[in-house]
Formats: structure tokens, C-alpha cells, sequence
């Protein structure tokens, strides 16, 4: 049975376990380039465990970023400080992944940190930005985007094919599409943000139809080994926006046209949401479940998935395939070890690199002191702490009354 810790295979990429540190804008950029600070951030995050690794949202466009200092793969300068990050995560035992989107009408703000309010197309740090449907978002981004003519979306599916092509080159191995939070693709599928009256507004056939060219246009120049995933604001939690079961459909419609992976999350397109996801522990699991079910694709989940117990409990009872954690992954970039520990699995340490797993397997001292949180008594000094870095990964089930107790918990939760 599959848990958290054993290999996904997609297409000819193979993860060292089910843990993926989503993509987390960190408006570290300048010219959307990557440095060392990215190397740095993302290198300890697959030292620490994860098995696939997303830096942020990377713009196809210099107008698809959040802000001026966000990371892009839209010229060649930037490719360097790319083709670093993919390095390091390779090194030390992760699988890099890209994720490519365009902001769209959420385009054109300042770092959150300055209040994260829209600039104005004017500002020396602004744009004016593109949408499907010339309507602002509204609140902090009062500025209504242009319309995005035929020709300009035809143009982007250009950006998006040269930016898969880059990403490739620089050693990404995994590539997904960000169709989510608001951003561009999310703007397409909402009848909230695409009032369009042409083949791309309308029906949910034609508010698709960007999503469905934008995969053609990336798949036609990937190698086939490479999986090609996608992020889907599938329910914008409002009965005026995006429906779940619109979404279903189209992800079956997405699967024939090339799509390996669907990676389910909220829509983003208006503050009016009706669920509180965000403090909703395994918020996207049902939905993202469905759509294994009927769709026939592997699927991921993110929010609220950062409790060990919880996530290895979707990946166990087969509800998702990979589990994306994005604070979390922040929080501690050794998450995946210190959730080893806390489930009782063997050998947490072999999740690291040999040299540091050493020393942590042979820690000669107050177990409590170490720098993790104590192991579970039940695991705690015992033999499997010392094995090979490539033996054990077995996981002592507990008892039935363990087990009720759990599943007792899960369903509260």
C-alpha cells in the first residue's frame, strides 16, 4: 500500500516519495532572475526530504509577473540562476519542477510586506495589465486590465511553449501549469473574471479553450518523459464564479489533450468565498479525490495538509497521489524527516544526505537535543535508526484501538 514515503512514478520521472514543496512566491528577484538565495532556500529544501521540488510561480511574460520582483523565464539572462536551482535540488537526491503561469488582472502589485495594493499602468514599478475580460478585481487592485485580443492570447501560448522549451534545457524535469488563485488561466475558466463573447468566453467549452491550447502549445515541444501537471482553481467558492463540477469535466477534457497530473486548488477570483478553506484541515482533499475517481488522472492536493498523521492518511487511503505543502515547507525545510519520525517510519534519517545522515543517525546524546522534536517513544533508540541510508522505510501499523482513534480524529478534523 502506498504511503507518503514511497516513489511516484509519472511518465518516465520517478519521486523519491509523495512530498511536494509547492511553489511560494518569495519577491527575491531582480530582472526575474534567480540567485543565491534561491539556490540556498530551495537546496534545503531537498536536502531535507522533499521529493519534488517547485521554487515559485516563474512568469512566461515580464507583464505575467505579481511584481517587479518576481522570478521569470521570459529571456535568456534569466536562465542561469534557473539552471542553478534545477542543480542543486538534483544534487542533493529531489526531482526540480517549474510552474508557469501569467498574474493576468492580479499583475502590476507591490511585495506584501508594502501593503500589496495594485500600482497604477503609470508607476515607474506598474504595468498595465491583460485579462480575458476588461473588469479589475476589485479592493486593493482597483485598475481595470485590457481585454486580451485573439492575437495576443495566440502570442502567449507562444511564451508559454519557449518557456517549457528553457525550462527543459536548464534541467527542470517536471513542468506544470499554474491555472489557479486568480491568475490568468483561473481569470479564463471564471465566469466571474470572462465575460467574453468570442470562442474563449461563454460556455465552459470556450472558457476551456485556453487551457486546452496552452497545454498543446507546451506538450507539442516537451520530451514525453517529461510529465506535464497543472494547478486548476477548480471552485471559486461562489455560486456566481467557477463550479466543481465544471471543473471535473474539464480536466477530462484536459487529460486527452496531454495533461498527466491535476493538482486541485481554490479558484481566487473573488474575496466572496463561501467556505472557509483556509482553515479547513485537507480542505481540497474530497474534491481532488473526485476527480481521481471519475477523471482517471493522478491527482494532488494542497491547504491544510501539514499535520504528518493527516497527510500520510490521504496518500494511505489512496484519496491523492502526491500531497503539496507550501508553509510548511517554509516552516521547516525538514519536514519530510521530522514527519518520518513522528509516524514511526524507519530509518527518517535516509531522507537526507549521506554525510548529514550520519552524524543524525549517530547522534550520541540527548535524543531531546538534537534540533528535532523527540521521536515517539515507541521509535525512540531504536535499531533502525542506524541502518544503511537505503534500507528500512517500513512502517509499524498500529493497533486496532491505535487505528480507531485516528480515524476518529481524522473524521473531527
Amino acid at each position: 500500500m502506498p504511503n507518503l514515503f514511497t516513489p511516484f512514478t509519472l511518465k518516465g520521472v520517478t519521486l523519491r516519495n509523495r512530498i511536494v514543496m509547492s511553489p511560494m512566491t518569495m519577491y527575491r528577484s531582480v530582472d526575474g532572475r534567480m540567485d543565491d538565495y534561491h539556490v540556498s532556500y530551495l537546496g534545503a529544501r531537498a536536502a531535507g526530504g522533499f521529493g519534488l521540488i517547485f521554487p515559485e510561480q516563474i512568469a512566461i511574460t515580464p507583464d505575467g509577473r505579481t511584481t517587479v520582483s518576481c522570478a521569470g523565464i521570459y529571456a535568456e539572462s534569466q536562465l542561469e540562476g534557473l539552471e542553478r536551482v534545477c542543480s542543486v535540488i538534483t544534487s542533493m537526491g529531489g526531482t526540480p519542477a517549474i510552474q508557469l503561469g501569467h498574474t493576468g488582472r492580479k499583475g502590476s502589485l507591490v511585495t506584501p510586506w508594502e501593503g500589496g495594493h495594485m500600482l497604477p499602468p503609470d508607476h515607474p514599478k506598474g504595468w498595465q495589465t491583460k485579462a480575458p475580460s476588461a473588469i479589475a478585481y476589485g479592493g486593493d487592485m482597483p485598475y481595470a486590465p485590457e481585454e486580451l485580443t485573439v492575437a495576443e492570447i495566440h502570442d502567449l501560448y507562444d511564451a508559454y511553449a519557449q518557456s517549457a522549451k528553457w525550462a527543459v534545457e536548464v534541467g527542470f524535469q517536471w513542468i506544470e501549469m499554474h491555472y489557479a488563485h486568480g491568475y490568468l488561466g483561473a481569470e479564463f475558466f471564471s465566469p466571474l473574471a470572462n465575460q467574453r463573447t468570442d470562442q474563449y468566453g461563454g460556455s465552459l467549452e470556450n472558457r476551456a479553450r485556453f487551457h486546452l491550447e496552452a497545454l498543446d502549445a507546451v506538450r507539442a515541444v516537451i520530451p514525453e518523459r517529461i510529465p506535464l501537471t497543472m494547478r486548476l482553481g477548480a471552485d471559486d467558492l461562489n455560486p456566481e464564479g467557477t463550479q466543481f463540477d465544471d471543473a471535473v469535466v474539464a480536466i477530462g477534457w484536459m487529460k486527452e489533450h496531454g495533461l498527466d497530473l491535476a493538482d486541485l486548488s481554490f479558484g481566487g477570483n473573488t474575496d466572496d468565498m463561501r467556505e472557509n478553506i483556509f482553515n479547513t484541515p485537507r480542505a481540497f482533499v474530497e474534491r481532488a479525490n473526485r476527480v481521481k475517481r471519475e477523471v482517471g488522472i493522478p491527482v494532488g492536493a494542497s491547504w491544510n495538509l501539514g499535520k504528518p498523521q493527516n497527510a500520510d492518511d490521504v496518500v494511505k487511503q489512496g484519496l491523492v497521489d502526491l500531497v503539496f505543502l507550501g508553509r510548511p515547507a517554509l516552516a521547516n525545510p525538514h519536514w519530510p524527516v521530522w514527519a518520518a519520525r513522528e509516524l514511526g517510519y524507519d530509518n527518517p534519517f535516509g531522507l537526507v544526505p549521506d554525510d548529514w545522515g550520519w552524524w543524525l543517525r549517530n547522534f550520541r546524546g540527548d535524543q531531546e537535543s538534537m534540533g528535532f522534536p523527540a521521536a515517539p517513544e515507541a521509535i525512540a533508540g531504536a535499531e533502525a535508526a542506524n541502518v544503511a541510508p537505503t534500507e528500512g522505510w517500513k512502517v509499524d501499523e498500529p493497533d486496532a484501538s491505535e487505528n480507531g482513534a485516528e480515524e476518529e480524529e481524522l473524521k473531527v478534523a
